[in-house]
Parts: C-alpha cells; sequence; structure tokens
C-alpha cells in the first residue's frame, strides 16, 4: 500500500471546484488516479468550498447558549454556532463540551472549529461540517469518475472515549465499504467470528492523517493506493451507533 500527499493546493474558498484542485495537484506532481485509489479529503477544505462559515459578529447567543458558556469559558457566539449544530450536549467541562451533532456523531464542539479559517478582512468566523459529508463524498466522486474508478473519504479529527489524543476519522464516504462485516467467517483456528466488523473508512481515514497534519502542513489531500476490498459500499452514516445501542449514552 501507499499513501502520498497532493502537493501545492492552494487555500480553499466558498465555491471552489475541489475535484479540479485536486487534479491539477495531481498533474503538478506527475500523478495520475488509478482504480481503486482512495481519495482522503479534510473535512475543513470541504466545508469552506461549500461555504459552511458563519461570521461571529452575526450570531446572537441565547440564553442557553450563555449559561453554558459560563461553565465552560467559551465565547457564547461559538457556544451558539455549536448548540445550533447538535441535537444533545453529552458532557461538558471546563474548555470542553462533547456534543451529540445532528447528523449522529458524537464529538467535540459538534465539529465547530476556528483553526485555519482566518479571514483576511480580519472577521472572526467558524466552520461547521458538510450538511452531507456522505454526499459531498460521492460529488468528488462523481467528478472524478471521468479519470478512474476511486473511492471517497472525508475525514476529520475525532478524540476517543477512554484515550487522550486525536485521530483521523471518516465523516463521510463514497465508493468504498466503510464498514467490512466479518461476522460468520473462520479465524485462523477455525472458530466463527460473531462481532467482529471492521471500520473500514476510519482506518483509511487514519492512515491518511498522518500525512495530512493537524497544524500547518497544508496537505489536506491524501491519495491510498494499492487497497483492496470485496464487500459492498457502505455509507459513512451506517456507521453511527445508535444511542440504544450505547451503553455509556
Amino acid at each position: 500500500m501507499e499513501l502520498f500527499a497532493i502537493p501545492g493546493l492552494p487555500m480553499v474558498r466558498g465555491g471552489d471546484d475541489l475535484p479540479a484542485l485536486i487534479l491539477a495537484g495531481l498533474q503538478r506532481a506527475g500523478q495520475v488516479l488509478r482504480d481503486r485509489d482512495v481519495v482522503v479529503v479534510a473535512q475543513k477544505i470541504v466545508s469552506k468550498a461549500e461555504g459552511r462559515t458563519v461570521d461571529l459578529a452575526d450570531v446572537v447567543p441565547s440564553p442557553q447558549a450563555v449559561a453554558l458558556a459560563a461553565g465552560v469559558g467559551k465565547d457564547p457566539r461559538i457556544v451558539e454556532v455549536v448548540l445550533s449544530e447538535s441535537t444533545k450536549v453529552v458532557r461538558s467541562r471546563p474548555n470542553l463540551m462533547i456534543m451529540q451533532h445532528r447528523l449522529g456523531f458524537v464529538m467535540a464542539n459538534a465539529g465547530v472549529d476556528q483553526s485555519n479559517v482566518a479571514e483576511a478582512d480580519g472577521h472572526h468566523r467558524a466552520l461547521l461540517l458538510p450538511l452531507d459529508p456522505d454526499g459531498s463524498a460521492e460529488a468528488i466522486r462523481s467528478a472524478l469518475a471521468v479519470h478512474a474508478d476511486v473511492g471517497v473519504i472525508i475525514s476529520d479529527s475525532f478524540g476517543r472515549p477512554w484515550r487522550r489524543g486525536t485521530v483521523g476519522v471518516a465523516i463521510g464516504s463514497a465508493g468504498i465499504p466503510s464498514m467490512i462485516d466479518l461476522r460468520g467467517q473462520l479465524d485462523l483456528f477455525g472458530r466463527t467470528l460473531e462481532v467482529s466488523i471492521i471500520g473500514f473508512a476510519d482506518e483509511i481515514a487514519a492512515a491518511a492523517s498522518l500525512l495530512q497534519g493537524q497544524a500547518a502542513e497544508a496537505q489536506p489531500v491524501v491519495v491510498v493506493r494499492g487497497l483492496t476490498w470485496r464487500a459492498p459500499n457502505v455509507p459513512v452514516a451506517d456507521m453511527i451507533r445508535p444511542p440504544e445501542e450505547d451503553l455509556f449514552r
């Protein structure tokens, strides 16, 4: 398996054509897409291209946001944006809000982010997750499909319960199985697997995150080459554990 970041991508702005930017970057690098490549695209540039930004100057905090902001020590406007993207406050403490996002993800701050979002006009903005990450992945995949039959993953950085540190995870996918169900198959010693479901898209996203980085690396698109799979395509939406199956919510 081989992974490489697409170099020299410009700062993405609202309305930019991400597939065109990806193809231009590949051309500069002397690369072409191949069938079964998986293109991992950082959520941040997808959200920017889709115009998923909020100008904090336009945000009026609700009483709930003001009260929660006092407890967590955050700007009430940011808290209002987080609440608007969420269906539930799962847990909160100073400087942290664990939210149930409207898409079902349980994540810090409902994915609302201000890093690498500064604008030249001096306005303070926050970036939201795409409205439909699986749909965003499919739109990119469809545009790239004229060149090769690729899979696409929209990746983000998540913290994890019971462990420190963030890792890359998939929040959207197209053209690949986000999960591979191994239940019913046999292990090395002939025992039938009963609970083994592989988070295939998350494993790919985590690998790509090693190149994408978390700070000023400016490598938001990574191509993963050499993977093989036989499972049917499954969207990331199907990976989300329902609350009734969650022992901790």
